[in-house]
């Protein structure tokens, strides 16, 4: 009886040290594959965030150019505009644009980042812009919020907003 008793046991130390051997194999395979798997991913979102910072570029370029036909395109239809004193609607913006109200003259970017939630992309941008409002050349610190949605593989930008930021030296 002590015979098959350690044969048995030897037997289930075997099966038991197996296992470990094959949990041992799966946890290096996770722990080396996650990095490759993280890595490969994060390259892809660099791109996009990258695609993102070229978009929110061209905006600008767009509105210094006061090419209505191309940021009409991009606004979203339902695109609402912050501004310091006013808000406005996508056809209002254009508008303004169009008209001269607001030229938008040079966009200097101190600072650009990217977020992602989901299929939505807020881009931050901080920033010297240099304008022209109602006749008068302002330059304005701001940080500026770009709020882009995905519909049908196409960006559109859904919000705009435009923060004024307190310099050195600036009383509130």
């Amino acid at each position: 009886m002590t015979g098959t008793k350690g044969n048995s046991m030897l037997s289930r130390f075997k099966r038991i040290a197996a296992s470990v051997k094959t949990v041992g194999l799966v946890v290096c395979l996770i722990a080396f594959a996650a990095p490759t798997f993280a890595q490969s991913g994060k390259g892809s979102i660099m791109a996009t965030e990258q695609e993102m910072l070229k978009l929110s570029k061209q905006k600008w370029d767009w509105m210094a150019e006061q090419n209505v036909n191309a940021l009409a395109a991009l606004f979203d239809a339902q695109c609402m505009f912050v501004h310091m004193g006013a808000t406005m609607t996508k056809t209002q913006e254009l508008e303004v644009i169009k008209s001269g109200m607001i030229q938008y003259k040079k966009a200097d970017i101190e600072e650009q980042s990217v977020k992602f939630f989901g299929s939505t992309a807020i881009v931050l941008t901080k920033m010297k812009l240099l304008a022209v409002v109602g006749g008068h050349e302002v330059t304005n610190p701001f940080m500026v919020t770009e709020v882009y949605v995905q519909q049908d593989g196409v960006r559109k930008l859904a919000s705009l907003s435009f923060t004024r930021l307190i310099t050195p030296g600036e009383s509130h």
